[in-house]
């Protein structure tokens, strides 16, 4: 029986709505719908009655809903048990992280971590959000430090850390690049480079809501993925670029990275990093990770 399948089942049956059902699972409507013809296909019975204007149970679906639930929870504690199992001391922790965390965060907290528990191993692996989350549900990670989408899966908990500090990146002989803070004013007709929001939504919305905070239009230049590449573009001329304070760690010659003035209340707080493991797991390797974080969050979060 696909676990999936089931969750969508009893997901919609919850919702009695595919498209509420299918948000609630961070998915598409056509998705979720699919994920259910297959499992009415594999049992060979009608789940829902479905109308242009309702959804409403079968009596199948009624009858095999809390069945349903309890395989579920059933495979989610086998998932659990197979985590625990896999995490002795023997392995090493697994955290995921953002470029930007991995950059500014990581090096801070592990030399910290690492001065407590000089016994303990740590891997670290650097992808972006949309691909570390997938992971910690996989087991394959422990815990993620990254921007927590907008749309959480309820299986994984998320734990704000600090919002990051933006700047600006520019090359050092901009006629910009003298001055102690820049203001969005002063870039309305610099050509800029932007993360692709497919990839890097946080970053792309930043700078683009920045302008439409400040009544104005981004000129947008240049797209890019990786910060590596929007920095070396800032430094052969391609335009101006809005990252977390964090990438100045990007040693590239000829780029200088100045802070940004915002308003106080501005959308800056959408840089928010974020520690995310999945609901549920225990990990005591996990949580002395964290008591240190804790322990040195406030000297951590004034350099971010």
């Amino acid at each position: 029986m696909d676990i999936q399948q089931l969750r969508c089942f009893v997901t919609a049956a919850d919702h009695l709505h595919f498209g509420r059902a299918a948000q609630a699972m961070d998915m598409l409507p056509a998705s979720l719908g699919r994920q259910i013809r297959l499992l009415e296909q594999r049992l060979e019975t009608r789940l829902f009655h479905r109308t242009t204007r309702s959804v409403a149970l079968s009596e199948a679906g009624q009858a095999i809903l809390e069945d349903a639930r309890d395989l579920i929870e059933r495979a989610d504690m086998l998932s659990d048990r197979i985590r625990t199992l896999r995490q002795n001391d023997t392995q090493p922790l697994k955290v995921g992280a953002i470029d930007s965390a991995a950059a500014g965060l990581m090096p801070q907290l592990l030399a910290a971590f690492r001065a407590e528990h000089p016994e303990a191993e740590i891997q670290l692996i650097e992808q972006k959000t949309i691909h570390l989350l997938p992971k910690l549900l996989s087991g394959s990670l422990d815990i993620v430090f990254c921007r927590p989408p907008d749309l959480r899966d309820p299986r994984i908990t998320f734990r704000t850390l600090f919002f990051e500090t933006a700047v600006v990146a520019l090359p050092s002989d901009h006629p910009l690049a003298g001055q102690p803070r820049i203001s969005i004013a002063d870039m309305a007709e610099v050509p800029l480079i932007v993360p692709d929001r497919r990839s890097r939504p946080h970053s792309h919305d930043l700078t683009i809501k920045l302008f439409m905070d400040a009544g104005l239009t981004a000129r947008i230049a240049q797209i890019a993925e990786e910060k590596h590449t929007i920095v070396n573009l800032v430094a052969s001329g391609a335009g101006l670029a809005i990252v977390p304070r964090w990438t100045s760690r990007i040693a590239v010659p000829g780029v200088s990275f100045v802070p940004l003035d915002v308003p106080q209340h501005s959308t800056l707080s959408k840089l928010v990093l974020a520690a995310a493991w999945a609901r549920g797991t225990r990990d005591p390797r996990r949580d002395a990770l964290m008591r240190t974080l804790d322990a040195h969050l406030e000297r951590i979060e004034a350099s971010a």
